[in-house]
């Protein structure tokens, strides 16, 4: 017995240390202070300028959370993540001061009577633009705070807390009126779970096709039905002065909005079944037309659960869509319909068609135009002018056309491929009319539009402009360009008929600011803001787009950045990191455009690679990974063949220009550039090190199409084996550094990934660690999850990548 009992102690004390092993469980570290002292950099205030450009809000950020923050209570229901204590979203970036800056006198005064601590959010200004409302949310509930640009003061408001879970609904009826929606039950109210269920969860489907996305946070029993139920309904109410009114009855508001006269809403609420297959924004619903104490006018649509929509990024469901009110007329809705039951493949000369119903919403709908594809919105204007959008995501096409609303009369303005950088028009800019909404702006007696292009993408890079597009002869003309050498684009058309533009201007020396611009007068540009560099530990450090050819012909660039005072001469070839993500491309020209700016200052966010620039690397970021439609082919049938060809053009520019040492190449991404990253790991020897971050690793766990991949698993398996990381996991022999937050809530990129592509290297053999942050969604937000993530990223590059024996 005693022998039995040792032999035992022996087998567990084995497995025990097996354990420990297998294992590295640290504490939170923390990266080299150059790399740290980069990440808690306090960050540039957030700007918000009224219409007139005479007053500006400063709002204030704290870098990143702590994981604390991140760990608070959290229901996963329904695709949301909210904090079961407060009606409010469990994740979100919180604005922790305000100020507010004249522009003509130039003086910036502190915002009085804030809540402290702050936790602001949703800001909206009223039409007058002399009120700003904005959130504040406490570990009890959300309030409703006022602040008065006369007094610089902030107000509560609110009696009731609010639920924003569905978002935060805040819309100004008039200067001194808001509506929002309140809570109905203290959240202590909430449904308690039962330890004995009533029975087992079941779902079940009798023939009728369903496919769907992978959406993460579903409705996976009773109990989670119950709790959406509760903390999604709520109370619309008007706040005039502080006095609160009920509008209408409780409900599970998804949407809210006011007509142009303001004298309806058009409401839409969420009914039950819920859907355990879709988020709450498939569920059924509602879409109804009230006036403003909440007495139904019009049933306007009952829409059912968005289960039933058909595979294919072009299809829809068989059911009106896109419901919206005409800015140009009081009380107008709108909406589309199909015109193929929502299979786009099917051959008809229209494919939608959009209808209007105007009030007192008693007579029959009317037909207003047709559209050749898949119908996108409308940009109206006045009673001649209104932009109509339409496209197909499968080709990658966008068509915009211009419609007379008062003749029907429809005619093309332009067609192009939406990967076409180059042949970018911009955006119509829009100023308000009597109703106090956006609407297209026309310039020269009516006879142009004014564009706005805030990238501007050209051969010689990223230069925003302004231009005139004429609706007769259908060419646009640029009447402003950002100058080269800077990076300046027109964050707000102050005036469009005299041309005065609010820009925002930067260089590689030139920290971000705002500038106003008068292109008539042609005078100085008056500086509105004065922000400082962020960054000092980054002067010096140079930064250049650099150009070069696959084998196949196609064009690439990237962004390089070098050390401070590095000598290519004396110090040779560098530790390189060349991060990416991969983007589809049906036609080639478009991929081999120049996308970004060499000219734009150097800014650091989390994920970022330009850290290593402070550590002796040099960093190719943004590297061109594009996977083009070749010989008829999908972009995806050849994507494995084209990662290769795209990763040894950079390396062997990175060679030949004397910087990049081939033998110390390491590559990186993030989501889809993880799985970019896995790939070449798994199909080349290229590079001495992967860096691997929330990414997808098996495709057959997205099973109805991914990114721009609308064909299913059924109808490619073939293409989404090959196209799997994890089909080869035994071949990744190059060291692969796997993070992955716990909590992804990204479609696709389940924390499951990671896990089982992490074992299956682990079970052939191959070098690798799997990092698994604590409460992280896809995008990272926790402090020391970040620094601990950085810490993680600088020990793989320095041991498998810059001192790589």
């Amino acid at each position: 017995m005693i022998k039995r009992l040792h032999l035992y102690f022996l087998i567990a004390g084995a497995c025990i240390s097996l354990h420990v092993n297998a294992q590295d469980a640290i504490s939170y570290q923390t990266p080299p202070k150059e790399i740290a002292d980069l990440l808690l950099a306090k960050p540039t205030p957030g700007v918000s300028i009224d219409g007139k450009a005479e007053w500006i809000l400063f709002s204030e950020r704290n870098s990143y959370p702590s994981v604390e923050e991140l760990a608070m209570p959290e229901y996963r229901i329904a695709g949301l993540r909210l904090n079961p204590n407060n009606y409010s979203p469990s994740r979100q970036n919180f604005i922790n001061n305000f100020s507010l800056k004249n522009i003509k006198s130039n003086q910036t005064s502190p915002v009085t009577g804030l809540p402290t601590p702050l936790y602001a959010g949703n800001i909206l200004w009223n039409p007058a633009e002399n009120k700003i409302a904005f959130t504040n949310t406490t570990q009890k509930g959300v309030d409703l705070y006022i602040i008065d640009i006369a007094t610089k003061k902030a107000t509560k408001i609110n009696k009731a807390y609010l639920n924003v879970v569905l978002g935060s609904g805040l819309t100004w009826l008039n200067d001194n009126t808001i509506i929002y929606r309140t809570v109905t039950k203290p959240a202590s109210a909430a449904p308690a779970k039962p330890l004995m269920p009533k029975g087992p969860t079941i779902q079940q489907n009798l023939g009728k096709a369903a496919p769907s996305a992978t959406f993460q946070d579903l409705i996976k029993s009773p109990f989670d039905e119950q709790l959406f139920e509760f903390f999604g309904t709520s109370q619309l109410v008007k706040n005039t002065s502080g006095i609160e009114t009920p509008v209408g009855k409780p409900a599970i508001y998804s949407s809210v909005s006011l007509s142009p006269d303001k004298n309806y809403m058009m409401i839409e609420t969420i009914r039950k079944p819920f859907s355990y297959l879709v988020s709450a924004g498939g569920f059924p619903s509602t879409v109804t037309i009230t006036d403003l104490a909440g007495k139904t006018v019009k049933v306007i649509a009952e829409l059912p659960s968005a289960e039933g929509t058909p595979s294919g990024y072009d299809n829809t469901q068989n059911i009106p869509r896109g419901f919206d009110w005409r800015s140009d007329e009081a009380a107008t809705v709108v909406w589309a319909k199909p015109l193929d039951s929502g299979l786009i493949k099917k051959n008809v000369p229209f494919h939608d068609a959009v209808y209007a119903l105007s009030a007192p919403f008693t007579g029959s709908e009317k037909e207003l135009f047709k559209t050749q594809t898949r119908y996108r919105g409308v940009q109206w204007g006045n009673a001649t002018l209104a932009l109509v959008m339409e496209g197909l995501r499968s080709k990658q096409t966008n068509k915009v056309s211009v419609y007379n609303p008062t003749t029907g009369n429809i005619e093309e303005l332009y067609t192009r491929n939406q990967t076409d950088a180059y042949g970018n028009p911009g955006t119509p800019v829009t100023t308000k009319n009597k109703f106090g909404r956006q609407v297209v702006h026309v310039v020269d007696n009516g006879t142009k539009l004014l564009m706005n292009n805030p990238v501007g993408s050209s051969e010689k890079g990223d230069l925003p402009f302004l231009a005139k597009f004429d609706l007769s002869s259908k060419k646009n003309e640029i009447i402003w360009r950002s100058a080269e050498g800077t990076y300046e684009y027109v964050s707000d058309v102050i005036d469009p008929d005299k041309l005065v533009l609010l820009t925002r201007k930067e260089s590689q020396k030139l920290v971000p600011n705002y500038y106003i611009k008068n292109l008539i007068l042609r005078v100085a540009d008056r500086p509105v803001t004065n922000f400082s560099n962020p960054y000092p530990s980054l002067d010096g450090i140079t930064k250049e787009k650099i150009s070069y050819k696959r084998a196949d012909g196609v064009d690439l660039t990237g962004d390089l950045y070098l050390p401070k005072g590095y000598n290519k001469e004396k110090d040779g070839p560098l530790p390189t990191l060349i991060w990416a993500y991969p983007r589809e491309f049906n036609s080639a020209a478009d991929a081999a455009q120049i996308r970004g700016s060499k000219d734009k200052f150097t800014a650091i966010n989390w994920g970022s690679p330009i850290y290593w620039v402070t550590r002796g690397y040099a960093i190719l970021d943004n590297a061109e990974m594009p996977i083009v439609a070749k010989d008829g082919k999908k972009p995806n049938d050849t994507f494995v063949e084209q990662l290769k060809l795209n990763a040894e053009a950079a390396i062997n520019k990175l060679s030949d220009l004397g910087v990049g040492d081939k033998n110390r190449m390491a590559v990186g991404g993030h989501s889809y550039g993880a799985f970019m990253t896995a790939n070449l790991l798994a199909h080349t020897n290229l590079f001495a090190a992967g860096i691997a971050r929330s990414g997808a690793y098996n495709r057959t766990l997205t099973p109805f199409g991914f990114q721009n991949e609308e064909r299913t698993y059924w109808q490619a398996p073939q293409m989404y084996y090959e196209m799997s990381p994890f089909s080869y996991a035994d071949k990744i022999k190059t060291p692969i550094l796997l993070i992955h937050g716990d909590s992804d809530d990204n479609p696709g990129t389940f924390p499951i990934n990671s896990e089982r592509l992490f074992n299956a290297i682990k079970g052939a053999g191959g070098t690798t660690r799997f990092v698994f942050l604590p409460y992280e969604a896809h995008g990272y937000r926790g402090k020391e999850n970040i620094l601990h993530t950085l810490w993680e990223e600088d020990q793989w590059l320095e041991k498998y990548v810059k001192n790589k024996k």
